[in-house]
Protein backbone atom coordinates (compact mmCIF):
# COMPACT_ATOMS: atom_id res chain seq x y z
CA UNK A 1 0.00 0.00 0.00
CA UNK A 2 1.50 3.31 -1.06
CA UNK A 3 -0.93 5.79 0.60
CA UNK A 4 -1.32 7.70 -2.67
CA UNK A 5 2.39 7.68 -3.53
CA UNK A 6 3.63 5.67 -6.46
CA UNK A 7 6.82 3.59 -6.24
CA UNK A 8 10.13 5.17 -7.22
CA UNK A 9 10.96 4.99 -10.93
CA UNK A 10 14.60 5.16 -11.97
CA UNK A 11 15.93 7.73 -14.44
CA UNK A 12 16.44 5.05 -17.10
CA UNK A 13 12.83 3.89 -16.72
CA UNK A 14 11.52 7.45 -16.92
CA UNK A 15 13.48 8.09 -20.09
CA UNK A 16 12.19 4.91 -21.66
CA UNK A 17 8.62 5.90 -20.79
CA UNK A 18 9.14 9.40 -22.14
CA UNK A 19 10.50 8.06 -25.44
CA UNK A 20 7.50 5.77 -25.81
CA UNK A 21 5.04 8.61 -25.19
CA UNK A 22 6.87 10.88 -27.62
CA UNK A 23 6.79 8.19 -30.31
CA UNK A 24 3.04 7.63 -29.89
CA UNK A 25 2.27 11.35 -30.03
CA UNK A 26 4.46 11.76 -33.12
CA UNK A 27 2.39 9.13 -34.93
CA UNK A 28 -0.70 11.18 -34.07
CA UNK A 29 0.91 14.26 -35.61
CA UNK A 30 1.72 16.00 -32.35
CA UNK A 31 5.35 16.94 -31.73
CA UNK A 32 6.65 17.57 -28.22
CA UNK A 33 8.95 20.43 -27.27
CA UNK A 34 11.33 18.99 -24.66
CA UNK A 35 13.77 21.00 -22.53
CA UNK A 36 17.11 19.66 -21.33
CA UNK A 37 20.11 21.14 -19.52
CA UNK A 38 23.74 20.20 -19.86
CA UNK A 39 26.25 19.86 -17.05
CA UNK A 40 27.38 23.00 -15.31
CA UNK A 41 25.19 26.08 -15.24
CA UNK A 42 21.63 25.36 -16.27
CA UNK A 43 21.26 28.67 -18.10
CA UNK A 44 23.88 30.50 -20.17
CA UNK A 45 22.51 33.87 -21.31
CA UNK A 46 21.42 37.05 -19.55
CA UNK A 47 17.74 36.27 -20.03
CA UNK A 48 17.89 32.69 -18.76
CA UNK A 49 20.14 33.51 -15.81
CA UNK A 50 18.04 36.50 -14.81
CA UNK A 51 14.88 34.36 -14.83
CA UNK A 52 16.44 31.78 -12.51
CA UNK A 53 18.10 34.41 -10.29
CA UNK A 54 14.77 36.17 -9.90
CA UNK A 55 13.06 32.99 -8.67
CA UNK A 56 15.90 31.96 -6.38
CA UNK A 57 15.96 35.33 -4.59
CA UNK A 58 12.48 34.67 -3.14
CA UNK A 59 12.26 32.57 0.02
CA UNK A 60 8.92 31.18 -1.22
CA UNK A 61 10.77 29.23 -3.90
CA UNK A 62 14.44 28.84 -2.94
CA UNK A 63 13.95 25.73 -0.78
CA UNK A 64 11.87 23.88 -3.36
CA UNK A 65 13.61 24.80 -6.61
CA UNK A 66 16.75 22.62 -6.19
CA UNK A 67 14.59 19.49 -6.40
CA UNK A 68 13.73 20.36 -9.97
CA UNK A 69 17.30 20.71 -11.28
CA UNK A 70 17.93 16.96 -11.38
CA UNK A 71 14.61 16.35 -13.12
CA UNK A 72 15.46 18.90 -15.79
CA UNK A 73 18.96 17.52 -16.33
CA UNK A 74 17.84 13.92 -16.73
CA UNK A 75 15.39 14.86 -19.46
CA UNK A 76 12.15 14.55 -17.48
CA UNK A 77 10.65 17.77 -18.93
CA UNK A 78 9.45 16.25 -22.18
CA UNK A 79 7.27 19.16 -23.29
CA UNK A 80 7.20 22.90 -22.48
CA UNK A 81 5.32 25.66 -24.26
CA UNK A 82 5.20 29.37 -23.43
CA UNK A 83 2.25 31.51 -24.48
CA UNK A 84 0.74 34.81 -23.30
CA UNK A 85 0.48 34.56 -19.51
CA UNK A 86 0.81 30.76 -19.38
CA UNK A 87 3.33 27.93 -19.48
CA UNK A 88 2.07 24.40 -20.14
CA UNK A 89 4.39 21.44 -19.64
CA UNK A 90 4.59 17.68 -19.22
CA UNK A 91 7.07 16.08 -16.84
CA UNK A 92 7.82 12.38 -16.61
CA UNK A 93 8.04 11.17 -13.02
CA UNK A 94 6.55 7.98 -11.59
CA UNK A 95 3.89 8.79 -14.15
CA UNK A 96 3.37 11.50 -16.75
CA UNK A 97 2.27 14.72 -15.03
CA UNK A 98 0.81 17.87 -16.52
CA UNK A 99 1.88 21.24 -15.16
CA UNK A 100 0.36 24.65 -15.74
CA UNK A 101 2.04 27.89 -14.65
CA UNK A 102 0.15 31.17 -14.88
CA UNK A 103 2.01 34.49 -14.86
CA UNK A 104 0.24 37.82 -14.37
CA UNK A 105 0.64 40.55 -16.96
CA UNK A 106 2.94 43.47 -16.19
CA UNK A 107 0.75 46.24 -14.69
CA UNK A 108 0.25 49.17 -17.07
CA UNK A 109 1.79 51.79 -14.76
CA UNK A 110 4.78 49.55 -14.10
CA UNK A 111 5.31 49.03 -17.84
CA UNK A 112 5.11 52.76 -18.48
CA UNK A 113 7.59 53.43 -15.68
CA UNK A 114 10.07 51.00 -17.25
CA UNK A 115 9.74 52.84 -20.55
CA UNK A 116 10.47 56.18 -18.87
CA UNK A 117 13.39 54.80 -16.86
CA UNK A 118 14.98 53.25 -19.95
CA UNK A 119 14.88 56.57 -21.80
CA UNK A 120 17.93 58.79 -22.08
CA UNK A 121 20.43 56.41 -23.64
CA UNK A 122 20.18 55.63 -27.34
CA UNK A 123 22.86 52.96 -26.96
CA UNK A 124 20.65 51.03 -24.54
CA UNK A 125 17.74 51.02 -26.95
CA UNK A 126 19.87 49.91 -29.89
CA UNK A 127 21.23 47.07 -27.79
CA UNK A 128 17.68 46.11 -26.81
CA UNK A 129 16.69 45.83 -30.49
CA UNK A 130 19.74 43.67 -31.14
CA UNK A 131 19.03 41.43 -28.17
CA UNK A 132 21.78 43.01 -26.04
CA UNK A 133 21.25 45.35 -23.11
CA UNK A 134 23.42 47.94 -21.43
CA UNK A 135 24.10 47.56 -17.71
CA UNK A 136 21.64 50.31 -16.79
CA UNK A 137 18.76 48.80 -18.76
CA UNK A 138 19.53 45.30 -17.46
CA UNK A 139 19.41 46.49 -13.86
CA UNK A 140 16.11 48.29 -14.46
CA UNK A 141 14.48 45.32 -16.17
CA UNK A 142 15.65 42.93 -13.43
CA UNK A 143 14.59 45.18 -10.54
CA UNK A 144 12.62 43.08 -8.00
CA UNK A 145 8.87 43.69 -7.87
CA UNK A 146 8.94 46.55 -10.43
CA UNK A 147 10.87 44.96 -13.31
CA UNK A 148 9.94 42.58 -16.09
CA UNK A 149 10.40 39.36 -14.09
CA UNK A 150 7.45 38.20 -11.95
CA UNK A 151 7.29 38.12 -8.15
CA UNK A 152 5.78 35.11 -6.28
CA UNK A 153 2.42 36.86 -5.87
CA UNK A 154 2.20 37.11 -9.68
CA UNK A 155 2.75 33.36 -10.17
CA UNK A 156 0.29 30.50 -9.72
CA UNK A 157 0.87 26.88 -10.69
CA UNK A 158 -0.73 23.46 -10.66
CA UNK A 159 0.56 19.91 -11.11
CA UNK A 160 -1.41 16.70 -11.58
CA UNK A 161 0.94 14.75 -9.27
CA UNK A 162 -0.20 13.65 -5.76
CA UNK A 163 2.40 15.86 -4.01
CA UNK A 164 0.50 18.53 -2.05
CA UNK A 165 3.62 20.58 -1.27
CA UNK A 166 3.61 24.28 -2.12
CA UNK A 167 5.92 23.49 -5.02
CA UNK A 168 6.59 19.94 -6.17
CA UNK A 169 9.75 18.87 -7.99
CA UNK A 170 7.86 18.70 -11.28
CA UNK A 171 6.86 22.37 -11.08
CA UNK A 172 10.42 23.26 -10.00
CA UNK A 173 11.77 21.46 -13.06
CA UNK A 174 9.40 23.48 -15.26
CA UNK A 175 10.57 26.76 -13.71
CA UNK A 176 14.17 25.95 -14.61
CA UNK A 177 12.98 24.76 -18.00
CA UNK A 178 11.52 28.21 -18.64
CA UNK A 179 14.97 29.70 -18.01
CA UNK A 180 16.54 27.32 -20.55
CA UNK A 181 13.87 28.20 -23.11
CA UNK A 182 14.56 31.92 -22.59
CA UNK A 183 18.21 31.21 -23.42
CA UNK A 184 17.02 30.22 -26.88
CA UNK A 185 14.06 32.62 -27.30
CA UNK A 186 14.31 35.64 -24.96
CA UNK A 187 11.37 37.34 -26.66
CA UNK A 188 9.13 34.75 -24.98
CA UNK A 189 9.57 36.57 -21.67
CA UNK A 190 7.72 39.57 -23.14
CA UNK A 191 5.06 37.21 -24.48
CA UNK A 192 4.71 35.56 -21.07
CA UNK A 193 4.24 38.93 -19.34
CA UNK A 194 1.82 40.05 -22.08
CA UNK A 195 3.84 43.03 -23.21
CA UNK A 196 5.56 43.93 -26.48
CA UNK A 197 9.31 44.51 -26.66
CA UNK A 198 8.75 46.96 -29.53
CA UNK A 199 6.41 48.93 -27.31
CA UNK A 200 9.14 49.27 -24.69
CA UNK A 201 11.49 50.61 -27.34
CA UNK A 202 8.83 53.07 -28.54
CA UNK A 203 8.06 54.29 -25.01
CA UNK A 204 11.72 54.71 -24.16
CA UNK A 205 12.54 56.31 -27.50
CA UNK A 206 9.77 58.88 -27.12
CA UNK A 207 11.58 60.39 -24.15
CA UNK A 208 15.08 60.47 -25.58
CA UNK A 209 16.72 63.92 -25.33
CA UNK A 210 18.21 63.84 -28.84
CA UNK A 211 18.97 67.57 -28.83
CA UNK A 212 21.04 67.32 -25.67
CA UNK A 213 23.33 64.61 -26.95
CA UNK A 214 25.85 64.85 -29.76
CA UNK A 215 27.06 61.97 -31.84
CA UNK A 216 29.78 59.97 -30.18
CA UNK A 217 33.11 59.82 -31.97
CA UNK A 218 33.35 56.89 -34.35
CA UNK A 219 29.55 56.39 -34.48
CA UNK A 220 28.76 58.83 -37.31
CA UNK A 221 28.56 57.26 -40.77
CA UNK A 222 30.12 59.18 -43.63
CA UNK A 223 28.29 59.60 -46.96
CA UNK A 224 30.09 56.71 -48.65
CA UNK A 225 29.16 54.22 -45.91
CA UNK A 226 25.60 55.52 -45.71
CA UNK A 227 25.18 55.12 -49.45
CA UNK A 228 26.53 51.58 -49.27
CA UNK A 229 24.15 50.55 -46.47
CA UNK A 230 20.94 52.00 -47.88
CA UNK A 231 21.74 51.76 -51.59
CA UNK A 232 21.29 55.45 -52.30
CA UNK A 233 23.50 58.18 -53.71
CA UNK A 234 24.32 61.13 -51.49
CA UNK A 235 24.38 64.31 -53.64
CA UNK A 236 26.63 67.29 -52.98
CA UNK A 237 24.66 70.17 -51.48
CA UNK A 238 27.30 72.92 -51.39
CA UNK A 239 25.99 74.87 -54.41
CA UNK A 240 22.38 74.52 -53.33
CA UNK A 241 23.16 75.66 -49.81
CA UNK A 242 25.01 78.75 -51.17
CA UNK A 243 22.05 79.76 -53.36
CA UNK A 244 19.61 79.33 -50.47
CA UNK A 245 21.76 81.47 -48.19
CA UNK A 246 22.11 84.21 -50.84
CA UNK A 247 18.35 84.34 -51.37
CA UNK A 248 17.77 84.60 -47.62
CA UNK A 249 20.30 87.48 -47.41
CA UNK A 250 18.53 89.43 -50.18
CA UNK A 251 15.23 89.13 -48.36
CA UNK A 252 16.74 90.51 -45.17
CA UNK A 253 18.58 93.41 -46.93
CA UNK A 254 16.93 96.87 -46.37
CA UNK A 255 17.77 97.94 -49.93
CA UNK A 256 15.66 95.17 -51.36
CA UNK A 257 12.56 96.38 -49.58
CA UNK A 258 10.27 98.68 -51.65
CA UNK A 259 9.01 101.86 -49.92
CA UNK A 260 5.44 101.66 -48.93
CA UNK A 261 3.19 103.88 -51.08
CA UNK A 262 1.47 106.65 -49.14
CA UNK A 263 -2.19 106.11 -48.93
CA UNK A 264 -4.41 109.14 -49.65
CA UNK A 265 -7.62 109.25 -47.69
CA UNK A 266 -10.84 109.30 -49.72
CA UNK A 267 -12.34 112.69 -50.59
CA UNK A 268 -15.11 112.33 -48.11
CA UNK A 269 -12.76 111.59 -45.25
CA UNK A 270 -10.43 114.48 -46.17
CA UNK A 271 -13.21 117.12 -46.10
CA UNK A 272 -14.43 115.72 -42.81
CA UNK A 273 -10.99 116.18 -41.29
CA UNK A 274 -10.89 119.83 -42.46
CA UNK A 275 -14.28 120.53 -40.98
CA UNK A 276 -13.18 119.14 -37.64
CA UNK A 277 -10.11 121.36 -37.61
CA UNK A 278 -12.14 124.50 -38.43
CA UNK A 279 -14.83 123.79 -35.87
CA UNK A 280 -13.00 125.15 -32.77
CA UNK A 281 -12.58 128.67 -34.37
CA UNK A 282 -16.30 129.18 -34.99
CA UNK A 283 -18.49 131.05 -32.53
CA UNK A 284 -21.79 129.76 -31.42
CA UNK A 285 -24.77 131.67 -32.72
CA UNK A 286 -26.42 133.93 -30.15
Amino acid sequence: MFFGWKPYVSVAQRRKKAEGIAARLKKKGRALSPVTAERGAITKTFWGKSWCDNLERYSDFENRLPRGRAYLRNGSVIDLNITAGEVSAQVMGSDLYKITVNIAAVPKKQWQAMGRDCAGSIDSLVELLQGRLSKGVMERICRPATGLFPSPKEITFDCSCPDWASMCKHVAAVFYGIGVRLDEQPELLFTLRRVDAKDLVARAGAGLPFAKKGHAAGKVLDDAKLAGIFGIEIMETTVTDTRVKAAAARKKSPASKKPLASKKPPAGKKSLMRRKKAAPGKKKAA
